[in-house]
């Protein structure tokens, strides 16, 4: 059982039609589109900090 009942192959299957539909240059400039979009609503939000792994010392 994968994310919402969807197996490992019907996604796989999902991700080929997806690129066959759009492209993978499409696809970059999407993600890339995405990735600034939810930049700018994270500083809109005033919560731009970057985000790190590593624990604070307090």
């Amino acid at each position: 059982m994968g994310l919402g009942g969807l197996s490992t192959g019907k996604i796989l299957i999902i991700l080929v039609i997806v690129i066959l539909l759009f492209g993978t240059r499409r696809l970059k400039g999407l993600g890339a589109d995405l990735g600034e979009t939810i930049r700018g609503f994270r500083k809109s939000m005033g919560d731009d900090k970057p985000v790190t792994d590593e624990p604070k010392d307090t």
